[in-house]
């Protein structure tokens, strides 16, 4: 199943730099890209969007009303110049807001969230792809693709991170933080400031540390409490 996405700004040029990104993504397609959002309106009436990627200041109408008069909602990418509007697109419900001009790691953690919504949370994505949820990861300036059930735990090394996987390990540029706020809660917590784990790759509890694969991870003291409660059960305030 692929993502079917539109793309709507007045301008061009950024209506270009969307696609161009989009062009590294086999799972994305751009049914149609449109500079006037009222004409829109007529596509999402004939065919399911999953996503659109959406300006706000534009001649005809606004980004927020084109959101307000929609029938139904399809994941919203705002994508503006103007950062003073991100607190009521969030109100909106927007699933992310980029900033233009938009770079391309920014957007990779966009198309991420879109995965994760698409793939994994949405209860009508293909049976298939909902079996191999998965993120995109820029290693040496190529995409990999890595399904999440590969994935043992992530470390942080200052500026990189390290995934560490079943199949291999991959160096990222990008913040502990980042990524776990990319994955899914309901699979992956973080458990020290140096480590997010795959809750389900854990076999062991040995005091301060998880065993995941036979190799020890410690956990942070400020994590221990919540570790122990979620992944083992174990309520130390109960008497």
């Amino acid at each position: 199943m692929k993502i079917k996405c539109l793309i709507i700004d007045d301008e061009p040029l950024a209506i270009t730099v969307i696609e161009n990104h989009l062009k590294n993504f086999d799972h994305i397609e751009i049914v149609e890209t449109f500079n006037n959002p009222l004409k829109a309106y007529r596509v999402l009436e004939q065919e399911k969007i999953d996503v659109i990627f959406l300006d706000i200041n534009m001649p005809q109408m606004t980004g927020f009303s084109f959101i307000e008069n929609l029938s139904y909602k399809p994941l919203i990418v705002i994508t503006t110049a103007y950062r003073e509007y991100a607190v009521k697109s969030f109100e909106l419900d927007v699933l992310d807001y980029l900033v233009k001009p938009i770079p391309f790691n920014r957007f990779l953690k966009t198309v991420n969230k879109i995965y994760q919504q698409v793939y994994v949370s949405s209860a009508t994505a293909d049976a298939s792809l909902q079996q191999e949820p998965h993120i995109f990861l820029k290693v040496n300036k190529k995409l990999i693709k890595v399904n999440l059930n590969d994935i043992l735990y992530i470390e942080s090394l200052k500026d990189y991170i390290k995934v560490i996987t079943s199949l291999g390990d991959y160096v990222v540029h990008k913040s502990l933080s980042s990524i776990t706020e990319e994955l899914p809660q309901s699979n992956f917590m973080r458990i020290h400031r140096s480590y997010t784990i795959s809750i389900n790759k854990v076999i062991a509890l040995d005091g301060n540390t998880v065993e995941i694969s036979n190799r020890k991870i410690p956990i942070g003291r400020n994590y221990l409490k919540q570790t122990k409660e979620r992944i083992f059960n174990i309520n130390d305030d109960k008497k």
